[in-house]
């Protein structure tokens, strides 16, 4: 049980940074994707 609880303890403190992890990932791909398409 005490796992249980620490992991829904982290996720209810990720969901406050899931919209901005979000947006960094979104960049990162676009960003990989251009770079393959330039330099390809």
């Amino acid at each position: 049980m005490a796992n249980g609880e620490e992991k829904y303890s982290f996720w209810t403190k990720y969901k406050k940074f899931a919209g901005n992890e979000i947006l960094l990932y979104v960049i990162m791909v676009m960003g990989i994707i251009l770079g393959i398409i330039i330099f390809s």
